[in-house]
Parts: C-alpha cells; sequence; structure tokens
C-alpha cells in the first residue's frame, strides 16, 4: 500500500515532467508585464532596505529582467544547462536548486545592492549543482574555449570574484552565492545517492515499489 498525496487524489496521473520550460515561461511572463504593466518592475524589484518588510521581493526579483539581452541569455543558460540537471536529478529537485539559491542569493546580496534584479544567480546555483554532478561535461566557454565544466566554474567564479572589487553593474556577490548554493545541493545530492544505493545494495528482498521508488530518487 502506498499513500496518496491530495495532489494525485485531485489530479489524477499528474506529474511534473519538467521544471526547465515553465521556469522560463515565468520569466517571460514576468519580463511582458514589466512591458506592458507601469510600476510593475518597481513593485516586484529587489530593495536591499525592503526585504524584511516586503520578504516576496527576495523570490520575485529572480523573475524579472532589465532589457531583451539579460533576460535572452539567462533563459538561453537555463535552456542549456537545466535538461542536462534535470536528466540527473528529475524536475523537481531543479526547481528546489533554481528557487534556493536565488533566494539565498537575493538575501546575501541585499546587504551590498540597493536594487537587484534577474535570474543570474539562480542560473549559477544549477550551475554549481551540475560542475558537482557532471564535472567532466566539456563546453565551449564564451562560445570559444574548449574545456570541463569544472574548470570553467572555477574561471567564472574568478571572474566574480575579481568583479567584487572592481564593480561593473553585475551581481558579482549575488552570482557567488548563487553558484555556492548550488555546488552545496550537489554535495548534497551526490551524498543521497551514495546512501541509497548503499541501502538498495543491502536489501535482500524488494517488491515493485521499493524498486520503483529507487529508481525514482536516485536517477543520476
Amino acid at each position: 500500500m502506498r499513500p496518496i498525496s491530495s495532489r494525485q487524489q485531485w489530479f489524477p496521473g499528474f506529474r511534473m515532467r519538467s521544471a526547465v520550460i515553465p521556469i522560463i515561461g515565468v520569466n517571460i511572463l514576468f519580463f511582458i508585464l514589466q512591458q506592458t504593466i507601469p510600476g510593475f518592475t518597481d513593485a516586484f524589484i529587489l530593495v536591499g532596505s525592503d526585504i524584511f518588510t516586503r520578504p516576496w521581493i527576495l523570490l520575485t526579483h529572480m523573475f524579472l529582467h532589465a532589457n531583451l539581452n539579460h533576460i535572452f541569455f539567462n533563459m538561453y543558460g537555463i535552456l542549456l544547462f537545466g535538461p542536462l540537471l534535470e536528466s540527473r536529478i528529475g524536475p523537481k529537485r531543479l526547481l528546489e536548486v533554481y528557487l534556493v539559491s536565488g533566494l539565498v542569493a537575493g538575501f546575501f546580496a541585499s546587504f551590498a545592492y540597493a536594487r537587484a534584479l534577474g535570474a543570474s544567480a539562480a542560473l549559477m546555483g544549477l550551475i554549481g549543482a551540475l560542475i558537482i554532478i557532471m564535472p567532466q561535461l566539456r563546453l565551449l566557454f564564451f562560445f570559444i574555449i574548449p574545456m570541463p565544466l569544472w574548470l570553467a566554474g572555477l574561471v567564472w567564479v574568478s571572474i566574480d570574484v575579481f568583479g567584487v572589487f572592481f564593480p561593473s553593474g553585475v551581481g558579482n556577490i549575488a552570482h557567488l552565492f548563487g553558484m555556492g548554493t548550488g555546488i552545496l545541493f550537489g554535495l548534497y545530492f551526490l551524498r543521497q545517492r551514495k546512501g541509497q544505493q548503499e541501502t538498495f545494495a543491502q536489501t535482500t528482498h524488494l517488491d515493485d515499489a521499493a524498486v520503483d521508488d529507487y529508481l525514482r530518487s536516485g536517477r543520476f
């Protein structure tokens, strides 16, 4: 016997197949609202002095963008790295990494910046988790230089650290906290996977439900 969640009860057969497209869709929707509703950006942007009186801006700011270039490159990054990470950890965990990385980065960035917006820190969280889970994944850094993901991550962190001391209008501090949160998630997922494999290997009697649970939760 397996308990049925309230979501399954009201929406039988419902299963989140991907979190990447919904994340991109919400970002695009917010950008459209920014362009069409006066004051929308000001209502939901991260204002450092307001995080304790309007805590929801820690969430909403990560779906706002300054211009077309800003949203294009962030959505391109999510579309590029999101499916790779999702194939290893599943959509629910990917959404968790995205949201928590953005929230943590937003909280710490609020002490450094008067105002901030953008999905960059949340994207860096996805990349941070992917660095731990797939460190040897090869990519073209800046579309030119081939290197493994772990090395590209180090280079990017170095650029952000440099940017902290020489501000350029980019949320380098937010990027660092976002990637750091993602790296912690990646380490947790690897440790959890190891524990699941050990438990599974030591089990002598398995029913179909136990096998299904292991395959679903242990996907990497």
